[in-house]
């Protein structure tokens, strides 16, 4: 066993250490540090939960990039057609990274009852269709099914319902304006066989989901004509890369358009997480690292006499340094275990039991999302670690001033 590493074990381990001047120091800074690291796992893991939960929730209503016509268009709405013979459809090949690609056609419809009426947007989907995604979000019924015949199942959001006054088996009746003239509209009738609630007014308030037949029948489409065409990637991360990929293999009549750049204001809000967790991880390191300083100048001062007889005996200053860093480790890791069991603990509260709630319309999501990662965990304790111990090789300088002389007088 190292000399240094035994001296340090002994001043910990012995009796009177929990009795000295200097333990209350030593549980301030302990609990500075346990404070720290809960602090940092609660913002790290709710921030990213949150920052994921939203980007989940806009890729399973849209994909992660949008194909449409190369038009005025702003809407979400499909105005001219598009071929589905396309050679990027069904496989993607001059684009690598795309996982699935699905067409879909939008158009605008009216639904109405006795008492009241609702704008929504029908939007049309087949068979290829990836309403996996959209599955998490279903409060009642189920998906609708979708198949070789025309069906007239489709999946409505609680706002719409809840506002209609509609539940999972009612027959609902839609109105679709006619494009040319006064005429009179298109009516169609549906029946819902699932309500879902994404928490996201933009979705909630908008969007019937439904068979995408009834959208080419309604435009007087062909069969193989649609809206536009939704690309889910393997890799959200590198969604600006493969947008900008997908763009350039395109026809000079069709643009793409990443949620990104579609919903570039919630996008923009999220990039915000990101700095407040940077923000809280620098204020918790430097309250930590302050009273680790602190405590250590304790230690220092409360050993002078130690000090004092080890430099007698031979002792370099380095290996005396490391007696006091090796004591401050100490403190630092059992801060960090204590931290890490209690910010764990309720995070996983938080997970499972969903205590703290938020407002959907501020906030899109119910509850706080936890994000639990062990890459994430792994990395905020060794960094605690690293820049403390770091750190308090500045105040554990101080060694090098006391001679052995002065050491043993003091008192």
């Amino acid at each position: 066993m190292r000399l240094e590493y035994f001296i340090a074990k002994r001043l910990i381990t012995t009796k009177n250490y929990k009795s000295s001047i200097s333990a209350p120091i030593m549980k301030i800074a302990i609990t500075a540090i346990a404070l720290g690291i809960i602090m940092m796992l609660v913002s790290v893991s709710t921030g990213l939960g949150l920052k994921y939960k939203i980007r989940d929730k806009i890729s399973a209503f849209n994909g992660h990039i949008v194909i449409t016509n190369y038009d005025a268009n702003v809407t979400d709405l499909s105005i001219a057609p598009i071929s589905i013979k396309q050679d990027f459809y069904p496989e993607f090949k001059e684009v690598e990274g795309i996982k699935h690609i699905q067409p879909f056609a939008s158009k605008a419809g009216i639904i109405r009852t006795e008492e009241a009426f609702e704008g929504i947007i029908y939007k049309g989907v087949n068979e290829n269709y990836d309403l996996k995604e959209i599955q998490d979000y279903i409060t009642k019924g189920r998906l609708p099914a979708l198949g070789e015949g025309m069906s007239n199942e489709v999946l409505a959001s609680e706002y719409v319902t809840d506002r209609l006054g509609f539940t999972v088996g009612d027959k609902i009746t839609m109105h679709f304006l006619k494009d040319t003239g006064n005429q009179v509209p298109n009516v169609r009738q549906f029946e819902i066989v699932g309500i879902y609630n994404s928490g996201m007014q933009e979705f909630d308030a908008n969007f019937v989901i439904g068979d995408l037949k009834h959208v080419q029948r309604l435009n007087r489409w062909k069969e193989d004509q649609v809206g536009g065409f939704e690309i889910v990637l393997d890799d959200f991360d590198k969604i600006e890369e493969k947008g900008s990929e997908v763009y350039l293999a395109l026809p000079s009549t069709l643009n793409s358009q990443t949620i990104v750049e579609k919903y570039g204001n919630i996008f923009t809000w999220m990039q915000m997480f990101d700095l407040n967790i940077i923000i809280i991880i620098t204020i918790m390191v430097v309250v930590a690292s302050i009273n680790m300083i602190v405590a250590l100048l304790v230690l220092i001062l409360e050993r002078v006499q130690m000090i004092g007889i080890l430099k007698s005996l031979g002792a370099t200053n380095w290996s005396i340094r490391k007696i006091f860093l090796y004591n401050a480790t100490y403190l630092i890791l059992k801060g960090l275990i204590y931290g890490n069991v209690i910010g764990l603990g309720l995070l996983l509260i938080q997970k499972y039991y969903g205590v703290i709630q938020l407002d959907p319309a501020s906030y899109y999501v119910k509850e706080a999302p936890v994000l639990i990662r062990f890459s994430d965990i792994l990395l905020l304790n060794v960094g605690v670690v690293f820049i403390s111990i770091l750190v308090l090789l500045i105040p554990s300088y101080i060694i090098t001033k006391i001679t052995p002389i002065k050491a043993m007088r003091f008192d």
